[in-house]
């Protein structure tokens, strides 16, 4: 029986779950995003990309302070596009691939800066190893479609990519630069 009592359980309730269903409909649409890297190795310019990875995502831009956004990247989708070197990427001395399959990232604030501009702060995991870091974000939209862009560079030995004789920065360079373009669907207006 509806009484008074159980009008405003109810209301919260239904509030509730259109906020849920808002947000389960927020999804990566991969055939448009890519994820590449750029690093030196010996001073030549080297790029690759990721094939495989994913996101579950929690985003209003119009409270970006209580969004959250969760990425995983298959490590083992690494490829640089030449076969001898696709083969080592898996390797414990550079990936891994074994003992830690996925990459992650995951959010701890969203700030709003303006102008489709945002900053995300989290933690990003690889080979097991965390580190904070702060990601300059900008959006665009086109019709049903939010972009996400961005470089966050990160330093490889932090997470003890490329181990052993590979930890040689006059070899490999310990900065890399990692590109990202996520297409979204179901995010709210910018």
């Amino acid at each position: 029986m509806l009484t008074l009592r159980t009008l405003p359980t109810l209301t919260l309730a239904a509030g509730l779950l259109v906020a849920v269903s808002a947000q389960a409909q927020q999804q990566l649409v991969p055939a448009q995003s890519s994820i590449e890297f750029a690093a030196k190795q010996m001073g030549v310019p080297m790029q690759g990309h990721f094939r495989k990875f994913d996101a579950q995502l929690s985003f209003d831009p119009a409270k970006p302070e209580s969004s959250r956004i969760r990425f995983s990247v298959d490590t083992g989708s690494a490829t640089m596009g030449a076969r001898e070197t696709d083969a080592e990427l898996p390797k414990p001395v550079w990936f891994n691939v074994a003992q830690f399959p996925q990459a992650t990232f995951e959010s701890s604030t969203i700030k709003a800066l303006g102008g489709g501009k945002f900053d995300v702060a989290g933690k990003l995991t690889i080979k097991g190893t965390s580190v904070n870091v702060s990601v300059p974000v900008v959006l665009t939209q086109s019709g049903a479609t939010t972009t996400a862009t961005g470089v966050l560079p990160i330093k490889r030995l932090a997470f003890k990519i490329g181990d052993g004789e590979w930890a040689d920065t006059s070899m490999v360079a310990d900065e890399v630069q990692v590109k990202f373009k996520l297409a979204l669907t179901g995010v709210g207006k910018i």
